[in-house]
């Protein structure tokens, strides 16, 4: 009977109850699409931060540096072996770095001075995937003779991708074949770039590095987590993020955070006075029916849980229709800020429903007037 009675009410009111049901799908899909950009949002802007380069540093203790014979400190290759023991999922790429400043003949000039970084080429591919490269990237690891040069550099030195270069250190002096000109719009323009074995053969410096870079994707709090278990693997070494970008990307995760919340906020406050609205028009219709059941014998406590069950379907109704629709919207807003669409969370299902749940039977409180209704004044048709 409760049932019949349910259904008949539903199909009686089908005109207001579809406003509210629009109402409850419109909050739903934005509500969800919000909530589903947020939960992939760390992950996609994450990912677009480490475009922008090594986020963790390790190197000489600072009190080595004051007081070592190196200039500029040096510490052992082995340091890199021991990270990349511990590299997990998290670390997009580790590259050790070995800097100096070497000289290179010039055509009609006297030798320019050039600084060389050596490094693992392959790894600073995956580390700076902005750099623009005229020509081909140096991949291999072994011993090759091919070097990347800067832009600026490349000018200096009258070079381009084919041409020879010489570097020179102290009394040694290398021949590399120049594999292809970077475009960074940085200080590595005016570097040139060779595999760490051929710099540290030209530097004389076998087994030394002078720093290593990382690039670790996760949250701020997840890199800070990394960074002390790096740190404590890694005693008499510095172990340091780079704070302008964890502070940039902290600072925007959270700023995105609370932009979403205020956004889901106002719009299940709007969405719930737009059922409200429609609930206390309901209310007035349903006078005469409310006096006929308490006249028929039947108690307020039946009648508000009728009421609450219509209520509280619309909301599930609306939350599962709002999500599908929400999973289309947050895949268009993803393409059009990451250029990539969002990935749907199905968690996202049951936090939605429940929110339009409660946003209906929030909505559905003008139903408790219907408690004053006499059956005498409604039966005399007052």
């Amino acid at each position: 009977m409760f049932w019949r009675v349910l259904w008949k009410l539903f199909r009686a009111s089908r005109g207001r109850l579809g406003v509210a049901l629009l109402a409850l799908g419109s909050g739903a899909a934005v509500c969800s699409a919000l909530i589903n950009l947020q939960l992939d949002a760390e992950r996609k802007l994450t990912r677009e931060f480490r475009a922008l380069g090594a986020n963790v540093i390790v190197s000489p203790l600072r009190e080595a540096r004051a007081a070592g014979n190196e200039s500029p400190p040096l510490m052992s290759e082995s340091v890199y072996r021991r990270i990349g023991a511990l590299r997990s999922a998290r670390v997009v790429a580790v590259a050790p770095y070995l800097y100096l400043v070497a000289r290179s003949p010039v055509v009609n000039a006297a030798e320019q001075r050039v600084i060389v970084g050596g490094t693992m080429l392959d790894e600073v591919r995956r580390m700076a995937s902005w750099w623009k490269i005229e020509g081909q990237w140096v991949e291999a690891r072994e011993h090759t003779p091919r070097c990347l040069v800067g832009r600026n550099a490349a000018r200096q030195l009258g070079v381009k991708p084919g041409s020879t270069l010489e570097l020179r250190f102290a009394d040694r002096s290398e021949v590399f074949t120049v594999a292809g000109v970077v475009i960074a719009g940085g200080t590595e323009d005016n570097q040139v770039f060779v595999n760490l074995p051929r710099a540290q053969e030209l530097a004389g410096l076998e087994g030394r590095i002078g720093l290593v870079q990382l690039s670790v994707s996760g949250s701020p709090f997840e890199l800070e987590a990394f960074t002390s278990r790096l740190a404590t693997a890694l005693p008499g070494f510095e172990v340091r993020p780079v704070r302008q970008l964890a502070e940039a990307e902290g600072h925007l995760l959270g700023r995105i955070r609370v932009l979403i919340l205020s956004a889901v906020i106002l719009i299940l406050a709007l969405t719930t006075l737009c059922v409200l609205a429609t609930m206390a028009a309901l209310a007035m219709e349903r006078r005469r029916d409310v006096g006929l059941m308490k006249a028929l014998g039947g108690s307020m406590s039946r009648v508000f849980r009728l009421f609450l069950t219509e209520a509280g379907s619309l909301g599930v109704l609306g939350g599962l229709l709002g999500y599908v629709v929400g999973i289309l919207l947050s895949e268009w807003m993803g393409r059009r800020v990451f250029g990539v669409g969002v990935t749907p969370r199905l968690e996202v299902l049951p936090l939605t429903v429940a929110l339009m749940v409660g946003v209906a039977l929030a909505g559905a409180l003008p139903l408790r007037l219907l408690g004053r209704v006499r059956p005498a004044v409604i039966l005399r048709g007052e």
